[in-house]
């Protein structure tokens, strides 16, 4: 089993920054991939970001290019998203998720990939 709890949100201004943290424990050693997720009120979970904890290879959402940046502490099996010029669309509660079985690239954005998911934590972006 694996436990992923995340930290770092907030409520912050439009143009603000915020840094999540998950921190992964348990079962970490397969690691395959870790991502974020997001889910506003009434809308469906969409993707964020993801990592390829081996490679460090990242993606993204359109939405976030250039503005978000995802990372891996290996030591600490920790992965964080620094979040640039916020928007009040940003606002959401945000999920780190991790699998542990090797995903093909189109499925990195897709929540099935993903076997462990956080409670998820609050941002609160205002205009």
């Amino acid at each position: 089993q694996v436990q992923l709890v995340e930290s770092g949100g907030g409520l912050v201004q439009a143009g603000g920054s915020l840094r999540l943290s998950c921190a992964a424990s348990g079962r970490t050693f397969s690691t395959y991939a870790m991502g974020w997720f997001r889910q506003a009120p009434g809308k469906e979970r969409e993707f964020v970001a993801a990592i390829i904890w081996s490679l460090g290879s990242t993606y993204y959402a359109d939405s976030v290019k250039g503005r978000f940046s995802i990372s891996r502490d290996n030591a600490q099996n920790t992965v964080n998203l620094q979040m640039n010029n916020l928007k009040p669309e940003d606002t959401a509660v945000y999920s780190c998720a991790l699998t542990g079985r090797i995903i093909g690239r189109t499925n990195y954005g897709t929540t099935r990939a993903y076997d462990y998911w956080g409670q998820g934590t609050q941002v609160t972006v205002s205009s």
